[in-house]
């Protein structure tokens, strides 16, 4: 650990900076070392040892979660785990917001998206909401695919004007757990459920039809990295850009969701304690390394190479399965992504 001075162990500046830098942190109650256990290991005789002990374990604890943020070397990973809910969603469950999970815009000879329920005021919001993966992670860019029409005249991309982004965990898991278990949600309310730590500035989307020379993935970095604790984000879409020819309404579709952070499992990792939702801090002080380490480069290009492939294997084997259901008699059909455009008439919106 080193050596600091007395005043600096004594009150607790680590973590007074940790919980400056970082305001997702105050409910932590207790730090636990994973070496060496509670304070029960120390000699109880003494108790200004025990004190001291007390302190100095939660200065390493809090200086090193500091440094883990701050100088963490590895690449940054997809960290969704699921899609919990939909403020609106058009048709379900074929426009779900399961959808978003899949990086693809046809899934199965059929649109892959989410769409929001079509609305004449072009300044009506909505959100979504996703689970995290387990652990404390550092967020530090979420990227967002709006969803172009391909079916429909001039292929449209129902975009939204500005995104924002909230992160935080569940008032209660205990009383709430239950009503996640069947996910995504059919009548969110978000603030019944959740606890939102923090609030980003919004990011303005770019129209990219009118940009770009192609629909693609935009990045939103974050102005600083985020801690995330409990593990939910909620996405906010505002305003409204594409309004759908047949209805006149206004709508917003997103294609593909993904949310880039590091993990700082296995060095630390959180649980939280009932009823009141207070958090444990624990640190594993022989793992540290593996997370300031360096990583691959080519470690995301590959990951997205094999997750493409994943999903072009499950697509073919649905497209086998259907047509072993369908029997012998109707021939299927299986064209290549270069033929996409002689296809589009069979696509289902």
């Amino acid at each position: 650990m080193g050596l600091f001075p007395f005043p600096v162990i004594a009150n607790g500046l680590a973590k007074q900076l940790c919980l400056k830098n970082f305001p997702q942190l105050p409910g932590i109650v207790e730090v636990v070392n994973g070496t060496e256990g509670t304070t029960n290991s120390v000699a109880v005789e003494d108790s200004s040892a025990v004190e001291w002990a007390v302190l100095k374990r939660d200065h390493w604890a809090y200086a090193s979660l500091l440094q883990a943020i701050l100088k963490s070397k590895l690449s940054p990973k997809d960290c969704i785990a699921k899609a919990v809910s939909a403020s609106s969603t058009d048709n379900y469950p074929d426009e779900s917001v399961v959808n978003t999970l899949n990086p693809r815009d046809r899934f199965i000879r059929r649109a892959s998206h989410w769409s929001s329920k079509g609305q004449s005021n072009p300044d009506v919001p909505e959100t979504l909401v996703y689970k995290l993966s387990a652990g404390i992670w550092v967020i530090t860019e979420v990227d967002i695919q709006p969803f172009e029409a391909f079916f429909q005249m001039g292929k449209p991309i129902y975009s939204a004007k500005f995104v924002r982004f909230r992160m935080g965990h569940l008032k209660s898991p205990r009383e709430i757990g239950d009503d996640l278990q069947c996910l995504p949600l059919q009548k969110p309310n978000d603030d019944d459920k959740f606890v939102w730590t923090y609030t980003s500035p919004q990011f303005p989307m770019t129209q990219a039809s009118k940009v770009l020379s192609e629909n693609c993935l935009q990045p939103f970095k974050l102005p600083d990295p985020v801690l995330c604790v409990g593990g939910y984000m909620q996405i906010e879409l505002l305003g409204r850009v594409q309004r759908q020819e047949i209805d006149g309404l206004f709508y917003i579709c997103v294609c593909y969701v993904r949310v880039l952070g590091r993990p700082l499992f296995p060095a630390f990792d959180m649980e939280i304690l009932e009823p009141n939702g207070e958090l444990l801090l624990k640190f594993h002080p022989k793992n540290l390394n593996c997370v300031l380490q360096n990583s691959s480069r080519d470690e995301i290009p590959e990951l997205r190479h094999l997750e493409e492939k994943m999903w072009d294997r499950i697509g073919l084997l649905e497209d086998l399965l259907r047509g072993i259901q369908q029997g012998p008699n109707n021939a299927l059909a299986l064209e290549e992504d270069e033929e996409e455009d002689g296809m589009d008439a069979d696509l289902v919106p």
